[in-house]
C-alpha cells in the first residue's frame, strides 16, 4: 500500500448509530485500506473509542491464487511472440498463425484448469476445496467462450466446415457425459448395461457416428431379432452426408445429398421400420431432424448450445455463420422454456452468435472474475483486424484499455508487475505514461529488487525514475550507515549534492577513526568523482594515502598540495592535510621544494590567521601543538632545501 499523506475521510456505516461505528478508508495503488472503529458509550455518554478492525479490499484477487501463476505467466510469452508476429504475413499464412496463436492461449487454459482440478482433489481443506472447484468452473467457462470466438471471429469458418468446427466444440466441452460412456464401454456386456442406450444417444447427439454404430453392432449381435433393423440404420448412418475440410464438394453438393438422405430418414419413419424397437426409432428421428426428438435427450444434450449443434447437424448442415443467431435464440428459447432465465455465460455465447464482438467483451468484463481474459481476447481479436473502428470516448481503443487494466492489476502482486511491464510496453498511446506512474510505487525492498527495476527504467530512457530509485536507494543505505552503498546509488542518480554529503560522511568516518571503509569503491571511481567537488577530493586524497603507502613519496606530496592550494579540500580539512605532510616533512629525503614548502607554510597561516575561528583553533591545546609542530617541520625542512640547492649551485 501507498502511504497515506491525509487524513482518510470518515464514513458512517448505514444502520448503525452514528457516533458508534464508523469507516475510514484510503485508495492504494491496486486495493483500498478500511478500517473500521467502534464507539463504546461510558455511563456519562460520552463515546471512547473501542475495538478497530483492517481490511484490505484488492481490486483484483485471482492474482494472488498460487495456482494461476501459470496462466499468468505463460500467456505472457504468447502476447509478446503474437506483438512480434510478421506483419508482412497475410492471407492464408497470417490466419493459420492468429489460428494458432488462439490454440496456444487456449491449451494454458487447458493446463491451468487440470492442474486446479488435481489441486481440488487434493485438499482435503472444505474452503480450498470450493476455492479450486469455482476456479475450475470459471476457467472452463472462459476455455468454452475463447474456443467459440477462436471460430467464428478468428477463424471465421465458412458454411460447412463451420459445423465441423461447432461438433469439435461441442465435444471437446461437453464433459458430463463421458464419465457414463466410460462405465458403459468398460461393463462386460455393455448392451445390457442399463446405460447402454444412452451412450448410442450421446454419440448420436453429438455427430459420433462411427462410435455409434460400433456400440449398436454390439446390440445386433446380442440380440438377433434386430438385425435387419440394425442394418438399416448402421446404412443410413454410414451415408449421412457431412461437410469435408478438403473442399472436395460445393454447399450445393453437400445440400443436394443431405436432401435425399433427409428424405430416406423421414420415409423410413413414417414406414414405421423401427416401431417394434423405440430407441432405434428415437434415433431415427434425431437423423431425421425432429426438434422434439432432440429435446426428448434434453438431460443427455445437458446445455442449450449443444442442442444448437444437434439441431443444425440434423436439419441445416449447410448453415452461413449470419444465421447462426437466428437458429441460437431459437435454439435457447426452446431448451430452457419459460420457467428458468439465462445465466451470465448464455448470455455471452448468444452475444458471439450474433457476432456482437463488443458485447462479448463487456459481458466478459463484468461476469468473469479479472482482467486476464478480455485483455488477451481484445489483443488477439485487435490483431485479426477486428476491432479498428472502435475507439473509447477518452481516446484510447479498447484493446489498449483493457491491457492497461489487466497490466495495472499485476503491478500489485510482489513478483507478476514484471509482467505488467511488458504489456505497458505494448500500448503505444498511455503505456508509457502508466508504467512511469506504477514502477514508482514498487515497494524496493532489496537491493536485487531495485537493479532489476533500474535496469527496467535504463532500458526504456526514464531518466526521472531512474533518479528517483537511486536517490531512495542511496537514503536507505545512508540510514543504515553504508556509506560505500550509498554512494554508489548517488553516484548512479548523479546527484551531485547528495555525492557530496556522502563524500563528507566518508571524510568525517576518516578523521573519527583514521582509514577509510569501501576503499575498493573510492579507488575505482574514476570519471564518476567529477561528479562534485567533495567527491574529487575524497577520491584524490585516497590517492595520496595509496600513494603514500607505494613510498612515491614525491607525487604524494605534488597531489597534497594541488588539493591544498587549488581549493579542492574543504577548509575544515586543511588541518588534516597539513598533519599528513608531517611526515613527509621528516624524511631523510628531501621532498618539498623551496616553493613548494613556501606554499605549505602560506596554506598554514591562512588556516590559523584571518579566520573567525582562529581563537577557538590556538584555544586547543591538542591544535596549538600540531601548530608548532608544523611551523618547526617547515622550517626545518626549509632549511635543508636551502642548504641542498644552494651546494647544488655552488658545485
Amino acid at each position: 500500500m501507498e502511504e497515506v499523506d491525509v487524513e482518510p475521510p470518515l464514513v458512517v456505516v448505514p444502520g448503525a448509530d452514528p457516533a458508534s461505528r464508523q469507516l475510514c478508508f484510503e485508495w492504494g495503488p491496486a486495493e483500498v485500506l478500511v478500517c473500521e472503529t467502534r464507539f463504546d458509550r461510558g455511563g456519562g455518554g460520552d463515546a471512547a473509542p473501542g475495538s478497530s478492525r483492517v481490511f484490505v479490499v484488492r481490486r483484483d484477487q485471482d492474482i494472488y491464487i498460487q495456482t494461476l501463476r501459470k496462466l499468468f505467466n505463460e500467456s505472457h510469452g504468447i502476447f509478446l511472440g503474437l506483438q512480434r508476429c510478421e506483419e508482412e504475413l497475410a492471407g492464408k499464412s497470417r490466419k493459420a498463425q492468429l489460428v494458432q496463436v488462439s490454440k496456444n492461449y487456449r491449451s494454458v487454459i487447458r493446463a491451468c484448469m487440470e492442474d486446479m482440478h488435481r489441486a481440488a482433489a487434493a485438499t482435503r481443506d472444505p474452503a480450498l476445496h470450493s476455492q479450486y472447484s469455482t476456479q475450475v468452473s470459471i476457467l472452463s467457462a472462459m476455455e468454452l467462450i475463447w474456443n467459440l470466438c477462436e471460430i467464428l471471429f478468428v477463424e471465421a469458418a465458412a458454411a460447412g466446415p463451420l459445423l465441423l468446427r461447432l461438433l469439435d466444440w461441442i465435444r471437446l466441452h461437453v464433459c458430463d457425459v463421458d464419465s457414463m460412456v466410460r462405465e458403459v464401454l468398460s461393463s462386460e456386456n455393455p448392451s445390457k448395461h442399463k446405460l447402454f442406450w444412452n451412450v448410442v444417444d450421446v454419440f448420436v447427439l453429438q455427430g459420433r457416428m462411427d462410435e455409434a454404430r460400433h456400440l449398436l453392432s454390439k446390440e445386433a449381435s446380442a440380440n438377433p431379432t434386430s438385425t435387419s433393423m440394425y442394418k438399416i440404420l448402421d446404412d443410413l448412418m454410414k451415408k449421412m452426408p457431412v461437410p469435408n475440410l478438403g473442399n472436395t464438394q460445393t454447399l450445393t453438393e453437400l445440400e443436394l445429398k443431405w436432401q435425399h438422405w433427409h428424405e430416406e430418414c423421414q420415409r423410413y419413419i413414417r414406414d414405421g421400420t423401427f416401431a417394434s424397437n423405440p430407441h432405434m426409432e428415437s434415433i431415427c428421428k434425431i437423423l431425421g431432424g425432429d426438434e422434439n426428438a432432440i429435446l426428448e435427450k434434453k438431460e443427455l444434450l445437458t446445455t442449450w448450445y449443444h442442442f444448437l449443434v444437434t439441431r443444425l447437424l440434423y436439419s441445416h448442415p449447410t448453415v452461413k455463420p449470419m444465421e447462426l443467431h437466428f437458429y441460437a435464440q431459437s435454439s435457447m428459447d426452446l431448451f430452457l422454456g419459460e420457467e428458468s432465465s439465462p445465466e451470465p455465460l448464455d448470455t455471452i455465447l448468444m452475444a458471439a452468435f450474433e457476432f456482437e464482438l463488443h458485447q462479448v467483451i463487456k459481458e466478459c468484463s463484468i461476469a468473469l472474475s479479472n482482467w486476464w481474459f478480455v485483455a488477451h481476447l481484445t489483443d488477439l481479436l485487435d490483431h485479426c483486424k477486428l476491432l479498428q473502428s472502435h475507439n473509447l470516448y477518452f481516446g484510447s481503443n479498447m484493446r489498449e484499455f483493457l491491457l492497461l487494466e489487466y497490466a495495472s492489476g499485476l503491478f500489485s502482486h510482489h513478483s507478476l508487475w514484471q509482467l505488467g511491464v511488458d504489456y505497458f510496453d505494448h500500448c503505444p498511446e498511455y503505456g508509457r505514461v502508466y508504467l512511469e506512474l506504477h514502477i514508482e510505487r514498487i515497494p524496493l525492498n532489496t537491493e536485487q529488487k531495485a537493479l532489476k527495476v533500474l535496469r527496467i527504467c535504463e532500458q526504456r530512457h526514464m531518466q526521472e525514475q531512474v533518479r528517483s530509485i537511486c536517490k531512495i536507494m542511496a537514503m536507505k543505505a545512508l540510514r543504515n550507515n553504508r556509506l560505500g552503498s550509498a554512494l554508489s546509488w548517488s553516484i548512479r542518480a548523479k546527484d551531485a549534492a547528495f555525492a557530496t554529503l556522502i563524500s563528507d560522511r566518508f571524510l568525517k568516518d576518516y578523521c573519527e577513526r583514521g582509514c577509510f571503509s569501501d576503499l575498493d569503491l573510492i579507488d575505482n571511481l574514476g570519471p564518476s568523482m567529477l561528479l562534485s567537488d567533495r567527491l574529487t577530493f575524497l577520491g584524490k586524497y585516497r590517492e595520496f594515502h595509496r600513494l603514500y603507502g607505494e613510498k612515491r613519496f614525491s607525487e604524494a606530496a605534488k597531489l597534497l598540495l594541488m588539493l591544498m592550494t587549488a581549493h579542492i579540500a574543504p577548509c575544515s580539512f586543511w588541518m588534516t592535510l597539513l598533519t599528513d605532510a608531517l611526515p613527509l616533512l621528516e624524511q631523510k629525503e628531501v621532498i618539498f621544494s623551496a616553493e613548494q614548502t613556501y606554499e605549505l607554510m602560506q596554506c598554514l597561516e591562512d588556516l590559523t590567521a584571518g579566520k573567525p575561528d582562529k581563537q577557538k583553533l590556538l584555544d586547543d591545546d591538542v591544535e596549538t601543538v600540531k601548530v608548532e609542530m608544523l611551523r618547526l617541520a617547515l622550517a626545518r625542512n626549509l632549511a635543508r632545501v636551502i642548504v641542498k640547492e644552494g651546494t647544488l649551485e655552488g658545485s
